[in-house]
């Protein structure tokens, strides 16, 4: 039988609780253990997949096609598992199926309640990981804050859980913050009081009470946790704040949550975390041999969760590399003809983001001109991909008007348009091509040499594809389609073969990026990157650097 963990938040929203999760999940995996993690998401949206950015951050998207939470991301990085369907489930999702179940009279006729119905198919879908044997340990994070409404059907399903699994293979860890006033020079535990009272009064009981703070925590503050908390003094874990997110398995280690969690939950202790790859990983990222500057060009570059996967690939990239990836957000919105070269000045590579609708497209596409025509090393993503097809075909084709029919509807040369299979569909919520397709790669091309196979599977999420009505003028004007799609002919990459580095590819590389393997195309990107620096360097040793930030 599998175990449960429950990991809960109480205070303020934001303090981690998917990153805790995923580094116990990598401690107890470092030990031997089968272990995954799932996030349940206390608000009524069936999925993230049409909510803004600016609203949830990045749409994660797993291999079997789901849109879920960015938290999915974290889980996959450190553990280096895929994740799918199961993984993550939202309020509207449980009331969505409970609902289904009423009309087709699955209830006979009872009145449909929160209790039990709604907690009964959330616990249905805590148990469903676990109970085909694949895992040992089946880690829910339950989003929001407790207190919060939305959150009280999940608190209840938990309270129940822990009565029906019992204490052996159930336990809570709740995460809270610890918040250091200066003016007093002291840390308050008065807030982390509150959220476990609140916890408790909702019939559940923490195991663990793990940390959030700036300022070490002295013995005797955790004593005074744990005595009003009512949990042991060595059941009080620190978690400070560290440079990378990858430091916290280790800060975990050190503070014995999953030696504490192995024995509350009655699992033998067989051997220590093997974290070898992980701290040879650390220390690259922390001691870089040299440096580069990446241009990310994009729309939501206000929030930086809008693009977490392709920062976090960034920083699986520079640590194979040895080099430290300086990551300047630029707003394609602002970006013209006439001011290009100052928006693009000093970088060694730009990167062109995915993202939806036209407002900042023509940015987008003065800075692929740009990267184009002056030899600076290329990676668009998606829409930027879709992108440096419109740019090429506007100036080296000769097509001027060249367009996305999602843009422009009227474009006399719709080199990108809808998909066909697309066309009929209105409903927005997961309809687009989405999860893991194959691509077969031409031999002879850079994608071939990124990624020394013909034959890989990616990650999608997008209505719109390159025209192959176009695909033999683009070719003989020198663009290559060097990865199609082998059972639909959807062309998946475009190369420049005269230039340094020019990649862009349809689906989405940052999605399949984790710790122990870094995806190839960054990893070439970033290396592209560093000689294209290290010649700039050669050329212009004077060169000021510009006011970046470090990914």
């Amino acid at each position: 039988m599998a175990k449960y963990i429950f990991v809960t938040g109480g205070v303020t929203s934001s303090l981690g609780k998917g990153i805790i999760a995923a580094s116990l999940a990598k401690l107890l995996q470092a030990r031997g253990l089968r272990v995954t993690i799932q996030k349940f998401d206390p608000y009524i949206n069936v999925d993230p997949g049409t909510l803004n950015p600016y609203e949830h951050g990045e749409c994660y998207v797993t291999e079997d096609g789901a849109e879920t939470d960015l938290d999915l991301g974290h889980y996959e990085r450190f553990l280096n598992c895929p994740t799918s369907q199961a993984n993550n489930v939202t309020t509207g999702r449980i009331y969505q199926t409970v609902i289904n179940k009423e009309r087709e009279g699955a209830y006979l006729g009872k009145t449909v309640q929160v209790i039990p119905h709604i907690t009964d198919e959330i616990k249905r879908r805590v148990l469903l990981l676990g109970n085909d044997g694949q895992y040992d340990i089946v880690i829910t994070e339950v989003g929001g804050t407790v207190g919060d409404i939305e959150s009280l059907p999940y608190i209840e399903a938990v309270r129940q859980l822990q009565w029906e699994l019992g204490n052996e293979n159930c336990l809570v860890i709740h995460l809270t913050l610890i918040p250091y006033l200066r003016a007093a020079k002291e840390l308050k535990t008065k807030p982390t009081q509150h959220s476990v009272r609140m916890l408790s009064e909702n019939g559940v009981h923490p195991d663990i009470i793990v940390c959030r703070t700036e300022e070490p925590m002295t013995y005797d503050l955790k004593k005074k946790i744990a005595l009003f908390c009512n949990v042991n003094v060595d059941a009080v874990i620190e978690a400070n704040d560290v440079p990378t997110i990858y430091e916290v398995p280790l800060e975990m280690m050190r503070e014995k949550l999953d030696v504490i969690c192995m024995q509350k939950l009655h699992i033998p202790i067989r051997q220590e975390p093997e974290l070898s790859r992980w701290r040879e990983f650390l220390d690259k990222l922390k001691y870089p041999k040299s440096k580069v500057t990446i241009g990310l060009v994009g729309k939501y570059v206000e929030l930086q969760d809008a693009y977490k996967s392709i920062l976090e690939s960034f920083i699986h990239a520079g640590a194979v590399n040895e080099c430290k990836v300086v990551v300047q957000y630029i707003h394609s919105e602002f970006i013209t003809s006439e001011n290009v070269e100052e928006k693009l000045a000093g970088l060694d590579g730009v990167l062109v983001a995915p993202g939806f609708g036209n407002r900042g497209v023509e940015g987008k596409i003065a800075a692929i001109r740009y990267a184009r025509e002056h030899q600076i090393p290329f990676f668009g993503i998606c829409l930027g991909m879709q992108c440096a097809v419109i740019e090429f075909a506007r100036h080296v084709m000769g097509l001027p008007e060249a367009h996305s029919t999602e843009m422009n509807p009227d474009t006399p040369d719709p080199v990108i348009d809808l998909m066909e299979e697309q066309k009929k569909i209105t409903a927005k919520g997961g309809t687009m091509r989405l999860g893991a397709y194959p691509c077969q790669i031409k031999p002879g091309t850079l994608a071939e040499k990124i990624y020394r196979t013909h034959l890989i599977s990616e990650r999608h999420r997008h209505r719109y594809e390159f025209n192959n009505r176009y695909l033999e003028a683009m070719e003989k004007a020198g663009m290559i389609a060097s990865g199609v799609n082998p059972d639909t002919g959807l062309v998946e990459i475009i190369e420049l073969p005269d230039h340094p580095f020019f990649f862009g590819c349809q689906y989405h590389p940052e999605l399949k990026s984790t710790v122990e393997n870094p995806h190839p195309v960054f990893v070439a990107f970033i290396k592209a990157a560093k000689t294209y620096a290290e010649q700039r360097k050669a050329t212009n040793p004077l060169h000021a650097e510009s006011s970046v930030h470090t990914a």
